[in-house]
This record gives C-alpha cells, sequence and structure tokens, in this order.
C-alpha cells in the first residue's frame, strides 16, 4: 500500500497516472477509481468504480471464482449478482475479504494494481475495507496506491495511522525548487529556459507544477516567451498573465489585513521599496513588518534587495504588476499620495532618488503638477551628473504635466541642454516653446541654450543667430552674470569663424566669462569657459592650458557637475596625447561618458582617440572606430563630429598612401565650416601620402599648403607639420638653417612628441651637415625613443635621415636605411621601400633581392644583411653538422656553404665557426619559446 499525498496541484494523480501506465505495460491488471467530494454521502463509491473499471479495460474476471464473495462484490457491481442475492447483506468483513480475493484472482498471471485518487473523499466504510485489504495484503501480487490532499481528513489520518505500523508508505509530496522548476519547464519545452522566464515561473508557480505547466502555455501563448529556432527568448513583459494574477490573487487573499495592507503599500511604491517608507505609511513597527516578510505567501512575493539595506523587493517585476491588479484605482491613488507624504517627510529635500520615486508617487496619485516639478527637478539633478539620456526622459515627462510658465521654462532650458549632452541636437534645435509668459532674461537663456546645441552640432551661422537674439533680449546694459553665459557660447562659435583674429577674440571673450561665472558662482558656464581657455592656450603655453582645464575639472568636482568633469578629462586627454602620444585618460573619458550616457563627450573623445590610433599604426582599429562614430553622427544630426571623423579617414588614408580615399574625403573642405580643417588636411594627410609616394616635391607643396592655411585662419588643432615634418623636409633638402630651426622650435607648441620627434631628426641633419656627428647621432638616438609610438613616423623619418648621412657622411646610414626598409616592405608600401634599396646600392652596399623565407630572418641579423640561405647555413650550424653535411642538406656544394660561413662572420662580426654556432642556438631557442 502507497499513499501520495499533497496540496492541488502538486502532481498526486500525475504520478500515480506514471504509475498506473508502467503497471499496465508490465502486463498487471488495473482497478481505477475516484473519490468525489459530491458524493460523500455514497457508500464505496470508489471501490464500485474500480470494480466496474475492470469491465471498462476489457480484463476478464472469472466471477465464478469468487465463490461465496460473488454476493457481497456484487454490492460494488450489480452485473455479478443474480437475482437470489441479496446485495444488501452481509458484513464489512466479507466485502474487505471479496475485495482481497478479488485482487488475488485478476492478479493471478501478471499482478494486480488498484489505484484510488482522492481518498480524501472516501466514506468510512470504504476506509475500513482498505484497512482490512492492506492488512492482509503483504503475500499477494498486488499494489494499492491512493492519492489524498494535505488537508485534515479522516482519509489522512487513516494513512498516517498505517504507515506508523509499517503497514504502508506515506509519500508527502513537497513543492519543487527552482532547479526543479527549471528542469519540468525545459522538459515541456524540450530546451533550455531563459533566466527571466524561470524567474517568473518560479514566483508564479510558487514551485506548484501545475501553476509551471500553465503559466508557461500561458507566456508561450502571449507571445512572452518565443523561440528563435533552437533557442527560447523572454520578450518584453506586457500585462501579467492571468495564471500569475490568480497566484498572486491566492496568496494576496490569504493574508491579514494589515499584511494585505503592507503588501498593497510596496506595489503601489515599485518593483523596489524601502522598509522605512512603508513603516510609515502603514503604522507598523518593524517587528511586525519583518513577521510578515517570513510569512509563507508574503515571502513567495516580496524578498529582500541584497544591494541595499533596509530595502526590498519583489520577485518578479509582475508579481508587483498583478498585485495592482487586484487593487481598486481609488484605493492605489490614496496609497500613493499617502507614500509620497511618508518620503517627503521623511527626508525633507527629497534628495538623490528619493526625487524621481516621489514624482512617479505624486503621478499616480493625480497630483500632476507636483509630480511635474518633481521630475523637472529629478532631470536637473541626472544632467548634473552626466546621465543625459535619463534627464531627457524625466524632463520630457516633468513637460507633460507642467503648465506653469516659470516651471516649464526651468524644465525647457534643462531640457535643451540634456538633448544635446545626449546627442539629440536636431531636437533641441527642432523644439518650439512658448515664451510670452516669461520675461526677456528667461528667454534669453532658451536662446543661449539654442546656441551651445548649435555649437557642439558644429552649425556655426544657426549659433550665433541664436546668440544675437540673446543679446537683443538682454540689452547693451545686460549684467555681467546675464551676459557671462551668452559670451562663452559665443566664444566657442567664434572659433568655427576660420577668420584671422578669431583665436585672440575667442580668448578674450572666454576668460571675460569665466571671471564672472567663477565669482557669482555659474558653475556650468565656468567649466564651459576654463576648458575652452584650456585649448586656446595650449598652443603657445600647454602648461598654462593644462592649468586652465585642472581648474575646469576641480570646479566641476566641487559643484558636483560630473558631466563637466568627464568634459575636461576629455581636454586633458587630449594633452597627454598630444604631448606624451598616451591615450589612457581619453579612454577613461570615454568609458564614463558611455557609462552615464554623455553622447558628445563620448565622440570628443573617441575623436582624439582615434587620430592617436592612426598616428600608432593601429590602421584596421581606427578605420572600425572612423565607420562606427561617423554612421552615429549622421544619425544624430552631430555634423561638427561627422567633419573631424571625415578628417580623420583622410589621415587615415593618407597614412596608408590611399590616395583615392583621401581624395574623397576631401569634400568636408566644402561643407560649412569645413575650412577650418585645411591645415590639417595637407599637413597631416596629403604631405604624408605624397612621401609614402616618393613624391617629395608634391609633399612639400601640401606642406606649404597647409602652413599658409594655418597663418590664415589659426585654428586650436595641431601637428600640421610646421613645427616638425616640415623641419625635416628642409633639413634633409639644405634648405634649413640652424637659426631659422631655433626659432621655430623655441615656441612650446614644437615640444608635441609627434612634431618633437621629426624636430629632433631636423637637428640631427643639421649637426650632421656642419660636421658635429657626436651630436647628430645622439638626437637620432633620442627620435628613437621619442617616436617609438609611431612606428610609420619613425621609419619615414630613417629613410630620410638616412638619405642625408649616406650624402653628409655622418652616421650609420646603412642600417637605418636597412630598417626602414624592412618595414616599408612589410606594410606593403612599396615606392618606399624600393627607395630605400635604390639609396643602399647607390651607397655601394649590396641589396639582396627578397626571397621567400625573409620574414623569418630574425630582424637583427637582417638588418645586418644575413640572407635567407646565410640564415639557412646558421641554424645548421646550430646543429653542430659539418659543411659537407650542411651542402648534402640544401643541395649546394661544400665550397658555397664556405662562402656563406666566411659571410656571416663578416656580418655578425663574430670570431669563429663556435660563436656562430652558439649565435644559432640562441636564435633557434627564442624561436621555440
Amino acid at each position: 500500500m502507497v499513499f501520495l499525498t499533497g496540496e492541488a496541484g502538486i502532481g498526486k494523480s500525475r504520478l500515480a497516472s506514471a504509475a498506473t501506465d508502467l503497471a499496465y505495460s508490465s502486463g498487471m491488471s488495473i482497478m481505477r477509481g475516484r473519490g468525489s467530494a459530491m458524493s460523500r454521502t455514497i457508500p464505496f463509491r470508489c471501490l464500485s468504480e474500480a470494480l466496474l473499471s475492470l469491465q471498462r479495460l476489457g480484463t476478464t474476471v472469472d466471477i465464478d471464482a469468487l465463490g461465496p464473495y460473488r454476493p457481497a462484490l456484487a454490492r460494488l457491481n450489480p452485473d455479478w449478482g443474480t437475482s437470489a442475492d441479496d446485495a444488501s447483506s452481509g458484513s464489512l468483513i466479507v466485502l474487505a475479504e471479496g475485495v482481497l480475493r478479488l485482487t488475488e484472482l485478476v492478479g493471478r498471471d501478471g499482478g494486480c494494481a488498484v489505484v484510488i485518487d482522492d481518498l480524501q473523499y472516501a466514506d468510512p466504510d470504504t476506509l475500513a475495507v482498505l484497512e482490512y485489504v492492506i492488512d492482509n495484503i503483504a503475500h499477494q501480487p498486488t499494489l494499492l496506491l491512493a492519492t489524498m490532499r494535505d488537508e485534515d481528513s479522516a482519509a489522512l489520518e487513516f494513512a498516517r495511522a498505517t504507515s506508523k505500523r509499517d503497514s504502508a508508505t506515506l509519500i508527502e509530496l513537497r513543492r519543487l525548487r527552482q532547479h526543479q522548476v527549471s528542469a519540468l519547464a525545459g522538459a515541456c519545452l524540450e530546451g533550455v529556459l531563459p533566466a527571466p522566464a524561470l524567474d517568473l515561473l518560479w514566483v508564479g508557480s510558487g514551485g506548484l507544477p501545475l501553476f509551471v505547466e500553465e503559466l508557461l502555455d500561458e507566456i508561450i501563448s502571449d507571445g512572452q516567451l518565443v523561440r528563435t529556432g533552437d533557442v527560447w527568448q523572454m520578450a518584453d513583459a506586457g500585462v501579467p498573465p492571468s495564471a500569475l494574477v490568480h497566484s498572486v490573487a491566492g496568496r494576496f487573499g490569504r493574508l491579514s489585513d494589515q499584511a494585505r495592507e503592507f503588501v498593497s503599500v510596496a506595489a503601489v511604491i515599485g518593483l523596489r521599496f524601502p522598509l522605512t517608507v512603508v513603516r510609515e505609511v502603514t503604522g507598523l513597527d518593524y517587528r511586525t513588518l519583518l513577521r510578515y516578510l517570513q510569512s509563507e505567501p508574503v515571502a513567495h512575493l516580496i524578498g529582500p534587495d541584497d544591494h541595499t539595506p533596509d530595502w526590498f523587493l519583489f520577485t518578479h517585476a509582475l508579481v508587483a504588476d498583478a498585485v495592482l491588479t487586484l487593487i481598486p484605482e481609488d484605493v492605489q491613488a490614496d496609497l500613493a499620495r499617502r507614500a509620497a507624504d511618508a518620503v517627503e517627510k521623511r527626508y525633507p529635500g527629497v534628495p538623490g532618488d528619493w526625487c524621481h520615486l516621489c514624482a512617479t508617487l505624486r503621478e499616480a496619485a493625480g497630483q500632476t503638477a507636483e509630480a511635474g516639478a518633481l521630475y523637472a527637478e529629478a532631470g536637473r539633478r541626472a544632467l548634473a551628473q552626466g546621465a543625459a539620456q535619463s534627464a531627457v526622459t524625466l524632463l520630457d515627462r516633468s513637460l507633460e504635466l507642467v503648465h506653469d510658465p516659470v516651471h516649464r521654462f526651468e524644465a525647457l532650458e534643462a531640457q535643451l541642454l540634456a538633448l544635446t549632452e545626449a546627442g539629440q541636437v536636431d531636437r533641441a534645435l527642432a523644439m518650439s516653446f512658448d515664451s510670452s509668459g516669461l520675461d526677456r532674461p528667461h528667454r534669453a537663456r532658451l536662446h543661449t541654450q539654442l546656441a551651445w546645441a548649435a555649437n557642439l552640432a558644429g552649425r556655426t551661422s544657426d549659433g550665433l543667430a541664436q546668440v544675437e537674439i540673446a543679446r537683443a533680449l538682454l540689452g547693451s546694459d545686460a549684467p555681467a552674470e546675464d551676459s557671462a553665459p551668452i559670451d562663452v557660447v559665443a566664444a566657442h562659435l567664434e572659433l568655427d569663424r576660420a577668420e584671422p583674429g578669431s583665436l585672440e577674440r575667442a580668448e578674450s571673450v572666454a576668460l571675460r566669462a569665466a571671471t564672472v561665472a567663477e565669482r557669482v558662482p555659474l558653475p556650468v558656464v565656468a567649466c564651459q569657459a576654463w576648458q575652452l581657455l584650456g585649448a586656446l592656450t595650449r598652443r603657445r603655453d600647454p602648461a598654462q592650458a593644462t592649468a586652465y582645464l585642472e581648474r575646469s575639472r576641480a570646479f566641476a568636482i566641487a559643484h558636483d557637475l560630473p558631466i563637466w568633469e568627464i568634459h575636461a578629462l576629455v581636454r586633458l586627454g587630449l594633452n597627454d596625447a598630444l604631448r606624451d602620444g598616451e591615450i589612457t585618460r581619453l579612454e577613461q573619458a570615454r568609458d564614463l561618458a558611455s557609462r552615464i550616457g554623455a553622447v558628445i563627450a563620448r565622440y570628443q573623445s573617441e575623436v582624439n582617440i582615434g587620430l592617436q590610433l592612426v598616428l600608432r599604426g593601429d590602421f584596421a582599429a581606427a578605420e572600425a572606430l572612423v565607420d562606427e562614430v561617423s554612421s552615429a553622427a549622421r544619425r544624430l544630426g552631430l555634423q561638427e563630429i561627422g567633419q573631424f571623423m571625415a578628417v580623420l579617414r583622410a589621415v587615415l588614408a593618407g597614412h596608408r598612401g590611399d590616395r583615392t580615399t583621401l581624395t574623397a574625403a576631401w569634400s568636408v573642405l566644402t561643407e560649412p565650416g569645413g575650412e577650418q580643417h585645411t591645415a590639417r588636411l595637407h599637413g597631416l594627410a596629403a604631405a604624408f601620402c605624397s612621401l609614402l609616394e616618393e613624391d617629395r616635391p608634391r609633399a612639400r607643396a601640401d606642406l606649404d599648403l597647409a602652413l599658409a592655411a594655418e597663418r590664415a585662419t589659426p585654428t586650436t588643432y595641431h601637428l600640421t607639420g610646421r613645427f616638425g615634418l616640415d623641419l625635416l623636409l628642409r633639413a634633409v633638402d639644405g634648405e634649413l638653417t640652424r637659426a631659422e630651426y631655433d626659432e621655430i622650435v623655441a615656441n612650446p607648441a614644437a615640444g608635441l612628441r609627434w612634431d618633437h620627434h621629426f624636430a629632433l631628426l631636423a637637428s640631427a641633419v643639421l649637426a650632421g651637415a656642419s660636421g658635429d656627428e657626436t651630436t647628430a647621432r645622439a638626437q637620432v638616438a633620442e627620435s628613437a625613443e621619442v617616436g617609438l609610438p609611431y612606428p610609420m613616423a619613425r621609419n619615414l623619418g630613417l629613410r630620410l635621415v638616412g638619405e642625408a648621412a649616406a650624402r653628409d657622411g655622418w652616421g650609420e646610414p646603412e642600417t637605418w636605411l636597412r630598417t626602414a626598409e624592412h618595414h616599408f616592405h612589410d606594410a606593403g608600401i612599396a615606392a618606399v621601400a624600393g627607395a630605400c634599396r635604390a639609396q643602399l646600392r647607390q651607397m655601394g652596399v649590396r641589396v639582396t633581392q627578397r626571397r621567400t623565407g625573409t620574414d623569418e630572418v630574425p630582424d637583427e641579423l637582417r638588418l645586418a644583411g644575413v640572407t635567407v640561405r646565410e640564415y639557412e647555413v646558421l641554424r645548421l650550424l646550430g646543429a653542430r653538422l659539418a659543411n659537407n653535411e650542411i651542402a648534402a642538406q640544401l643541395h649546394v656544394s661544400p665550397r658555397t656553404v664556405e662562402k656563406h660561413v666566411s659571410s656571416l662572420l663578416t656580418k655578425t662580426g663574430l670570431a669563429n665557426r663556435l660563436a656562430l654556432g652558439k649565435l644559432a642556438t640562441e636564435h633557434v631557442f627564442t624561436e621555440s619559446r
């Protein structure tokens, strides 16, 4: 005898059916009956059904073999009686013995399984019959299997008593654990259940198998759980499934009034909620609240937030939604109002995230004006923290709810700046607003924000028009604190005019704005102004530029403005890159900007990172970055970022020697504001491409155009060649004097690492030509250290200085030219590699033809002139082979091997064959590692 007990839906009947199927497939006879709540008063109802099932299943019963027990069993199956039988006669003992003998009779060949479901509804007489059968079934091939709910009933007491005396086995089925729910769902799906779906099933089912299957069917039918190929994925959750609502309603309904109010307040607050606020609303003490949280119905709905002490959260977002469906709307509004009051009482000024929470509660309570003001404040705080995208969303909601002109202005002003920082400049410039209820200073502030948006979008004319409107609104006698925000925007726009004197005018206006903004204070304006001054002064005083940027960063930190701290970090990172070739701070700024959604700051970082990638020769990474940012700039309407990317694409093409792509990128000059990029396009892109094509006259012409453009329209951009490449080319061509050189490099901007590398080589050429070989060699060596991050530039410099050194008779031109030839051959720049080989031949140096396997020769040996065949001989020397053995392996004569060994001794400078063998062993060991 086996009893299965458990709550409804736990799987008792499913398990009994599985056992019955196994019994039937093994040849056992099956008898199956069920108790019913509708027939509690009908004696032997489940036993009668079991006997009748024999006929339905086609089991042949020799009823005559039942002998005198046949009339007793006729009480259960009338078909087995006769007119002479008295179906009402006989004791329970006789009936029970008849049932026992019947099971023995039908199970004689293969055994008998008697299965009774819902035994909790059985009458006392049925239980008495079963007790007799259980006590006497031990030696028969019979299984009795009964299921019942774990509710108080005579059947459950009977089952427990029977199991205690070891006459039966009692199996109490428990709810599934989470991993078992996953296994069950996976079996139903014939696949792996995604984690979000498992969370929903676990919470909604409470581990009850019936609910697992119902909820699984429903979320599949609703399209919340979808299959793509062999993979199941959870779609965005909508309304809670009805099966989940039903499950939650069951638990919710079992709660006391106090506990129900507690859960209701929590659901109104949201997915996460602080216990302090719930306590304030409900008036319940901590001990009571914690007791409710630990109770079974609530514990399956709500759990602790492991990340925040005293905060709790619903086990799934849809659970909170399901609870809300059970609360009338007027009750929800009242609870939301009480919760908002509790937040403001406990946290005056609603600091931090309390502001956003309070805004959502006021909105849920129907208090739209209060909610709009709180959303605006939350948006301004998010913007100050650099979370531009979040700020846009919060301020959008505020503008939907607020109607007071002054409050709308405050939200609108913040929204314009938030949209700009989030990269949604087109939307900012397209915003319409009614300023009729505002005074002139407030209207001027809105136009100033529009000017700033136009500036970041690269729309100089639009920005200047907004500046004029703002100035006209303020009048000529406007207070300095009202003019400072306009001044700083105007200074930024001045840079894009590309006119003589624009840098000086911008610096003057920016300094005035910075002074006023720091005194008032106007923190954002001060940060903008000091950062602009940092860019403007870099060309003449890099140390002062860094000081201005650090001042801006310190001001941003002091006033808790992370987004302006990031902007300062971008500019400081640019300083690092120009001065040292280091991009760590740029990468840090990019990552911080990406994390908080500051789109403009992120792309400004990537513009500068991209340039350094090109200079470093990491062309694949640079190309990927240019493609990604260019696409984003087009999508977001960021014209200035788009122009920077076009220039960067041209520089990349120039450093690859790709004239076609370079020419196509030149179209940026025809765009509004594009003329400011002329110097960099000629000096850093076209001149470099011409040198890689070995067209030095064209390179000189490109540099002349770059320097002329720089004189005509000074910019804050660097590396156009004035302090580096132009000096080297003029020195190699004999057109630069030491006096001119000294005058040019006295400028602080000449210390930037890229230019300094070329300037050192130019100085070396001048020193070598004047006979000062010691200084010349030292400066070439120093240039190698300075140019270490820039392999293409370093080797191009060696190609040029090698030519000059060979002509003037100083230094190591052969080594320098071989090094450059090796680099440009590997880089696929045939013109420069060929020019290096031609120069070597002109010097009388034997230049071997490149053969297959050249790349296997170690750099130091290849630069010494060791050929592929000589390297093969060297490796065999390391194996201690004699000349005739080496000759046999290489299929050459011993005499040829002897010549190769002699050549190796000469080129390596080693004394004997033993030293060559040792050298070969060292290289073989290095390769094996």
